[in-house]
Order: C-alpha cells, then structure tokens, then sequence
C-alpha cells in the first residue's frame, strides 16, 4: 500500500511517499480501506513539534527522541471496511465508517488496522449524507467541541463567546453552541467571518481589530481554542458564575484553575475529550437530521499531504483541510 511516512521532525518535506505492506488485522480489530482523511493544526504541529514545553518530553518519548518511531501520521480517517478480526462484532465488512485514531496515527495511508474498541481513538458508521472527505473531518474537531461545550452546560439565551471559531473545533462548537440554542460570538480573523455567519454565529470579531477582553463585553461561557490569551483578561470578561473552556490550556492555566475555583463562582474547565463510541453518535445524529456539518476548507490529492500540511502551517484554514485517498 503507498502510505506517507515520518521521517523527521521539522517542515512538510519530512513526509515521504512510499510503499509499505498492507496491514493484517488482529483478532480485535477492523482492516479499514482509507477514502479520505485530514491534515489537522495537530498533525501540523506533531510533525514539526511545536508543543506546549511541559509536553514536549513526554510527547517525544511517545513519538521518539531523536526521529519519528510513529511512522505514520494522521488523526482521522474515513473509508470501508475491508476484513474484520474473530472477535469483532459491530462491524462487517462493507460498513462505511469514520475514525479517529487519536495518538496512534496511522490515517496518511490506503490502509489501517484499528481496533473496535479502545479507549485511544474510535469507529463509528458514516452518515450517509457525508462525502468521505467530509466525514473524515469529523471526529477530532467534533468530539473536542461536543466535550467542552457539555461541560459548558450551555442552555436557551446562554451567551457564549468563542475564541478561534474558524478552525476544525471552532466550526463545530460554534454549530453545536446554536443548536443548544445559545447567543454565539465568534471571534476569528477577517477571512473567515462570513463563513461564521454563515454556520450560525450571531456577532463576529475581527481579533486584530477588536480584543474582546478590552470591549467591556461580558459572557457566561468562553470557550478558548487558541490558547494565546492569558487567563486573566479571559476570566474579566466572564460574569461572576461564569464558565471558562480551555480546548488548548497552558501550564500557567492549569495550576491557576484550582486558586479560581477557591476564590470565586468562576469555573476554568480543560481535558481532551474520551473519543467514546456514543459521543460520537451523538454527533453523527446531529450530522443526518441536518443540524451539523463539517466545514471544508480545501481538499487535496492524496499524493499533495505535503502541500496540504504547508497550508495549514500558514493559519489560515477555516474548518477543515480534507485529503482524498483513493
């Protein structure tokens, strides 16, 4: 099978076409036939390692010290099942599915083995109403913002404000926020405010024009994906018993969350999602009954990875950048 391989740390080049064997499914996994997947910001930065510094040892340990171990990149997926394992039981072959293989990789390839169930990465059925490429973007993004928004126990009226709405977690929060049926500002740089209307938001901010921390605004939840902005400013800008979503923390974040919740009714929330089975049913629901949609942005020849990862490392993405395999 061609697959694009890992072969250092650093630009976009280090990803290397090549064949590799096919892969054998063990007992408790699926042999999945890839037809799309994606270039995220976290691939983008995986690949080039830019990581918060209290993780880059145990990343590198995870991924290799002095080169990639994980051969292959790629965090999403969507195609068919080909073969299945003995002990397999919600999954036949021919199912149309859609994955995310979390810290495991593997999608940058016509084929991957991924197990049924594991508490690092899941397989759900693809809605039918989705292209591949559309369904392969998304599980990460979609499952992050369904996470946060639920511990943001967002309701009717709930005015949230949402801090890089125009990325792959963005674009779903910002849709899930509306279907809760919460007032939506979205905050996101000029190119990308229309699209923002156009999924929902109610008031958009050109970051480079207006700082929502200096605008005397107030909100009940702010969802932070960027994690650019200290938390200070963040946390004047929420009301008293307000909530904030951390979707990219920082150290500094996390070691201040437990002195706010002590010395106020303001809440600091953070924690990747579980990638659980029926989370992610939740979302293909919302997918078939019309009320979410992955946003793409660019799709890319497989063979083009490398010109796809140069993209996203520009910024500039709004929703999701798709690659077609096969």
């Amino acid at each position: 099978m061609r697959a694009f391989v890992w072969t250092r740390y650093g630009p976009p080049s280090g990803l290397e076409l090549r064949e590799l064997a096919k892969p054998t499914p063990k007992a408790t996994e699926l042999l999945i036939r890839i037809r799309a997947t994606t270039v995220t910001a976290g691939d983008a930065e995986i690949r080039s390692f830019r990581v918060p510094r209290f993780l880059w040892l145990p990343l590198r340990l995870y991924t290799g010290l002095t080169r990639p171990r994980r051969r292959i990149l790629g965090q999403e997926l969507a195609g068919e099942v080909e073969s299945v394992g003995r002990d397999v039981k919600g999954f036949r072959p021919g199912d149309q599915v859609l994955a995310t293989t979390g810290l495991r990789f593997g999608a940058y390839a016509e084929y991957a083995c991924l197990p049924e169930e594991s508490r690092d990465g899941v397989v759900g059925l693809k809605p039918a109403n989705l292209t591949y490429e559309e369904a392969a973007a998304v599980p990460t993004g979609g499952l992050e913002a369904l996470h946060l928004l639920k511990t943001g126990k967002l309701q009717t009226g709930t005015q949230i404000l949402i801090n890089g709405a125009g990325g792959s977690i963005g674009t779903f929060a910002v849709q899930l926020a509306k279907y809760y049926r919460a007032e939506v500002t979205a905050v996101d740089s000029l190119e990308k405010l229309d699209m923002l209307r156009s999924i929902g938001a109610d008031r958009v901010i050109d970051f480079a024009h207006e700082g929502f921390t200096r605008n005397g605004q107030v909100y009940d939840v702010i969802l932070d994906v960027t994690g650019r902005i200290p938390l200070s400013p963040i946390l004047r800008s929420l009301r008293s018993n307000g909530r904030c979503l951390l979707a990219n923390p920082r150290l500094s974040d996390m070691v201040r969350r437990l002195w706010v919740s002590k010395t106020s009714q303001k809440k600091v929330v953070f924690g990747a999602s579980n990638e659980r089975a029926d989370e992610l049913r939740v979302l293909t629901k919302l997918i078939e009954t019309g009320e979410l949609r992955p946003v793409i942005d660019r799709i890319y020849p497989f063979e083009k990875i490398p010109e796809a990862h140069s993209y996203v490392d520009g910024g500039h993405k709004k929703g999701n950048v798709a690659i077609t395999v096969a």
